[in-house]
């Protein structure tokens, strides 16, 4: 690109060379570069003529266009067209495939409000293939640009930094971390944030990627309220820890890892994260960056599936679990960080988890919404109380401080209790996740308050860090408890969905795919049954010593019937959700536009209803946003 200057007649003509400029579009100002150069791709030749353009206008407003889907990637694909990077001098157009990509996934969104596809968005046009030397104006958004300090090259591999990660630091340490323990170790995404960042999980396990047999499945979630962050360092610090003790043959860790599946997830909210990361550490205030960037609480965000418990509680053989999700909770707002943890939850057979919060210092375990709606405050247990109980112990007594027996400190409130508390007994709300995952999935979860600091300073994380590291791994080894085995046929064929139940708790598990299944249950005896639709119903005598630390194996084989006792009928579980269920049509990773009007096509206007967004331009019009019926 270059800017002719013409001399005086007489003078020679010479050509000035256009150079970088620094960007001053305030739509573009979160892009992974600081430059760009003028003219743009589209011979653009100053920002204030992109200001006025219908691009620009379009880049800008493409948000409320489309109701939040494909943000920010449109915006900040928008944006490498019309200031595109500039290096020494020298433009460098954004890569192809990230268009094409974005593209595939973001078209149903404009088809869904009769909007062509902007052409200034032209993939084979304004962008380049990788050998040509493109950026990736999408990289941002993935926690790639970010520069790390340097560390010295002679730390031991052993190393954890006690700091504060940003999201991008974060990313890169997770993937760094897997990259070192890639036999042990991955790293994937649930989907992404409002904003568009991935939601970024390390596992754990010996055949990483993928379920095996009885193998249980764990999970830990940090930084749901984005001002509280000590969740998500710890967890950040767990997946380096767990690395190197495994490389360094760390019986307990190897053991651990060898016979579980573990999931970690440090940050759930990283949008609301940026928020509080802008008040800075020490700073503990209790609303910034607590919601999403669509001003959420992701802890009341989930379907309130705890008063149709209560509901079903007085009904004879009425079970009070995988209650299925009801129509009206799609009618409100639903984050999609949310639907990406449900849908999560529905892709692996969870069986222990725990989210951490902050604020306070006690473990809390469900219910959280209380038996009564208007109690604040009321012990609300669940059918399965004692062990539910057993697995916020083995948390709080394995922390020094939770277990300290002074009053005078955090926490000290909850002595008396044994640093544990019922989540509706403390103070009652409705939406939580861990109600959720007992009702609506084989998952049983707790929430851990690490903390009264929210934002700790930087210098505090690592006592914080030894405070938590044995209770961490103590609640890890808890998904070992109870009983686990295969459901199957005579012919050893896995039985998918089979409900396995005890005697005298009102609370049934399924197995998974594979016929397995797993069952928390504190030290007893109990009658263990299991059924399917299909078969007969089989009974076992089980018990569970006191000192057992490994769930017992309990097969059973069922034998098919011709007719399913009328005593025995319940809901199929493959018809368990809805049958109209937007979690099934949601990708986490790419948003889906809404879907379209039953019964025909809408009649032909003469104008959509976004036209007015452009009536401030009186020649340039984008015409070329129409669609050609």
């Amino acid at each position: 690109m270059t800017e002719g200057t013409v001399k005086e007649p007489g003078q020679c003509q010479t050509v000035q060379k256009a150079k970088c400029v620094d960007i001053s579009l305030s739509s573009c100002t979160d892009v992974a570069y600081t430059q760009t150069m003028y003219p743009n791709f589209l011979d653009q030749k100053s920002r204030e003529v992109i200001e006025y353009s219908s691009e620009y206008i379009l880049i800008s407003v493409l948000h409320n266009l489309l109701q939040g889907e494909c943000n920010p990637d449109l915006r900040l694909l928008g944006c490498s067209v019309l200031a595109p990077q500039c290096e020494k001098d020298k433009v460098i157009k954004p890569c192809r495939h990230v268009c094409e990509n974005l593209k595939k996934n973001c078209l149903p969104a404009f088809d869904a409000i009769d909007m062509a596809w902007p052409y200034f968005l032209d993939c084979d046009r304004f962008f380049a293939g990788e050998e040509e030397g493109c950026f990736d104006p999408l990289a941002k958004l993935r926690g790639e640009v970010e520069i790390e300090e340097d560390l010295p090259s002679d730390l031991p591999a052993t190393f954890i930094q006690f700091k504060h990660h940003s999201y991008a630091q974060m990313v890169s340490t997770l993937k760094k971390t897997a990259s070192r323990c890639s036999h042990i170790a991955t790293t994937y995404s649930i989907g992404r944030s409002f904003e568009g960042k991935d939601l970024f999980v390390i596992e754990f396990s010996t055949k990483p990627g993928h379920h095996e047999l009885l193998k249980p499945e764990f999970k830990y979630i940090g930084n749901m309220h984005g001002n509280e962050v000590v969740g998500k360092e710890l967890l950040i610090y767990l997946a380096q820890y767990l690395c190197s003790e495994y490389l360094l043959g760390n019986p307990r860790i190897q053991t651990l890892i060898n016979n579980t599946r573990i999931h970690l997830l440090p940050s759930l909210n990283p949008d609301g994260y940026e928020l509080a990361a802008e008040e800075g550490a020490g700073y503990n205030g209790w609303v910034i960056g607590r919601q999403t960037a669509q001003n959420l609480d992701l802890n009341r965000n989930f379907p309130d599936l705890t008063s149709e418990a209560y509901r079903r509680a007085g009904i004879r053989g009425a079970r009070l679990d995988h209650i299925p999700i009801p129509q009206s909770y799609w009618w409100g707002k639903v984050a999609p960080e949310t639907k990406a943890v449900m849908k999560w939850l529905r892709s692996i057979p969870f069986v222990l988890s725990a989210s951490l919060h902050g604020g306070e210092l006690v473990v809390t375990y469900p219910y959280d919404y209380s038996r009564h709606p208007l109690e604040e405050k009321e012990f609300s247990p669940t059918p399965d109380e004692k062990m539910f109980k057993m697995l916020a112990k083995a948390y709080a007594d394995a922390h020094p401080v939770i277990s300290d027996r002074s009053e005078l400190r955090c926490g000290g409130n909850f002595v008396k209790r044994g640093g544990i508390i019922n989540g509706a007994e403390w103070y009652s709300f409705t939406g939580g996740m861990a109600d959720f995952n007992y009702l609506h999935t084989n998952c049983f979860e707790v929430t851990v308050e690490v903390g009264c600091e929210k934002f700790p300073l930087e210098e505090e994380l690592f006592t914080i860090w030894h405070e938590n590291r044995d209770a961490l791994l103590n609640y890890m080894e808890m998904v070992h408890r109870g009983i686990k085995g295969i459901v199957s046929d005579k012919f050893g064929n896995p039985i998918k969905n089979a409900r396995i139940s005890v005697r005298g708790i009102q609370h049934d598990v399924t197995t998974a795919a594979d016929g397995d299944y797993w069952r928390l249950l504190p030290p007893g005896t109990y009658i263990i049954s299991a059924q399917a639709a299909g078969y007969s119903k089989v009974m076992k005598r089980v018990t569970l010593p006191t000192k057992m630390k490994r769930a017992g194996r309990v097969d059973f084989v069922l034998r098919p019937v011709e007719v399913w006792p009328n005593k025995l009928l319940r809901r199929p579980m493959e018809d368990m959700h809805d049958q109209y269920d937007p979690l099934e049509l949601f990708d986490p990773h790419a948003q889906h536009a809404q879907p379209g009007t039953r019964g025909g096509s809408p009649q032909p206007r003469e104008k959509p209803w976004w036209w007015s967004y452009f009536s401030s331009l009186d020649l340039h019009k984008p015409l070329w946003l129409l669609k050609q019926h």
